[in-house]
């Protein structure tokens, strides 16, 4: 059981237009939990959820309805995992598992039900008992990264149950994830640094940094923000997003490859940005919030906008081995229809947060609204990637605005679990036409057309989905 002990941290007022002041974490301890949940954000879902207040119940309904947040789900463990040709892959089994866990943890957290704290334990468990390695084709990094960072963030939430085996849990990311994503970004498999399209790095990089946080360990926290900032590879913020226009969007340069690449690289570089958030060092705001601009251009050109793109040619090969070189000339074909749960977390972060316009964004996050996660997206791997939920997770409202990013020495206690907020308050919803920063629980209404609601039920938005399934 988890015993809630310890008040949340409290938030920050700031106006609409405030700019945020990155804390100064060089010094502070470690923030538990401190992923992409911090104590305040558990208890700011379980209090919302508590009293009814949209669209928070909408997206704990959309967790619920997952088949990897019953408390039944049994794990599956294996010493080897294989993701790639050349082997008998069973990846599959190991991020249903991971979700499992983390789904259960978080309807934990949200519901009070101590059964699911218990199922996301023995997941989690299971596997830090048995997994010895990654093997496979250069897939192997892809796993060690995705799943790394996904695991980190199920176990995070359960770090101080008393049946949880953390030290074993930080053996297997510090031993068995961190070393294959470190590797990658040292080494890129041998290959020249722009062999590999900007999510192989995005993956290392968020497995590097969960594994620093996780395991408290400041110098791999600091190889990840570093490898963000100035990395040689395809995945650091300059060379993912090269070009930046005057008005204000710049050019993400996967967009060049395909649709779904691309969207996926928004959600890592999401990721990245709230865990390294959560402990006070804002990546979100680095370069002049040249990731917001990314994800603005990305957004716009799945809604179906037009963009423009610079033609990018990068080399490719091995080390002493063969050589080439690719061009992409022109953005990629996008489908409206196709969505992830990325969005929500960007446009609450850049519109409440930081008061600054997110447009598209906004507009993306209001169309994929509730956001669901693993098992909703398809069975599989693309749809789970992100652990998704965003919806539930980072909606916040006007009272929620904070102005810089938690100062780790605060924004955690010594111990317990979630002591949700005194009182829930009014939810904000995206309106499709305007950015969160302008919209409140009086916009129900607006956003639910927006999204695509046909009907308001027992409390809960029923959605029709617009253009396909999710």
């Amino acid at each position: 059981m988890l015993k809630a002990s310890g008040a949340a941290a409290g938030a920050l007022g700031v106006g609409a237009t405030a700019a945020a002041t990155p804390a100064t974490a060089a010094d502070s301890p470690f923030a538990h939990p401190g992923l992409l949940h911090t104590r305040a954000d558990l208890g700011r879902m379980a209090a919302r959820v508590k009293a009814g207040a949209e669209p928070y119940t909408a997206g704990f309904a959309k967790l619920t309805a997952n088949r990897h947040a019953q408390s039944g789900w049994r794990a599956n463990p294996q010493a080897v995992v294989y993701r790639g040709s050349g082997s008998p892959e069973n990846y599959r089994i190991l991020y249903n598992d991971i979700h499992a866990a983390y789904q259960n943890a978080l309807r934990y957290h949200v519901s009070g039900d101590e059964a699911h704290a218990d199922t996301a334990v023995a997941i989690l468990n299971a596997w830090s008992g048995k997994l010895t390695r990654l093997e496979g084709s250069a897939d192997r990094f892809l796993a060690a990264g995705l799943y790394g960072y996904q695991f980190a963030n199920a176990a995070e939430l359960v770090r101080e149950h008393p049946d949880f085996a953390l030290g074993r849990a930080q053996e297997l990311m510090s031993g068995v994830f961190h070393p294959l994503s470190d590797d990658f970004l040292s080494r890129h498999n041998n290959a020249v640094v722009t062999n590999y399209w900007p999510n192989w790095d995005l993956t290392a990089v968020a497995c590097v940094l969960a594994t620093g946080i996780f395991c408290d360990d400041r110098a791999v926290v600091e190889r990840a923000v570093e490898y963000f900032k100035h990395g040689d590879g395809m995945g650091s913020v300059r060379h993912a997003i090269p070009v930046v226009h005057d008005d204000g969007l710049a050019e993400w340069v996967e967009a060049g490859r395909d649709q779904g690449h691309a969207l996926l690289g928004v959600g890592l570089m999401g990721t990245v940005c709230e865990m390294a958030w959560n402990q006070g060092i804002d990546l979100y705001g680095y370069d002049d919030s040249r990731f917001l601009k990314g994800a603005q251009y990305v957004a716009k050109w799945c809604l179906g906008g037009d963009v423009p793109y610079t033609a990018n040619t990068r080399r490719k090969g091995a080390i002493g081995g063969w050589s080439g070189s690719e061009t992409a000339s022109g953005v990629a074909v996008a489908d409206p229809a196709m969505t992830r749960p990325i969005w929500a977390m960007i446009a609450h972060h850049y519109t409440r947060r930081r008061g600054l316009s997110a447009t598209y964004v906004t507009r993306a996050a209001a169309k994929a609204a509730p956001e669901g996660g693993g098992g909703d997206y398809g069975p599989n791997s693309g749809g789970f990637d992100q652990l998704g939920f965003g919806t539930l997770a980072f909606t916040r409202g006007r009272a929620d605005d904070v102005s810089a990013p938690p100062s780790p020495a605060a924004s955690g206690d010594a111990g317990g679990g979630v002591r949700p907020q005194s009182g829930a308050g009014a939810s904000a919803v995206p309106d499709a036409g305007r950015d969160l920063a302008a919209t409140g629980a009086e916009d129900v209404v607006g956003w639910a057309a927006a999204a695509g609601v046909t009907a308001v039920a027992g409390g809960l938005l029923l959605l029709r989905r617009r253009g396909g399934t999710e």
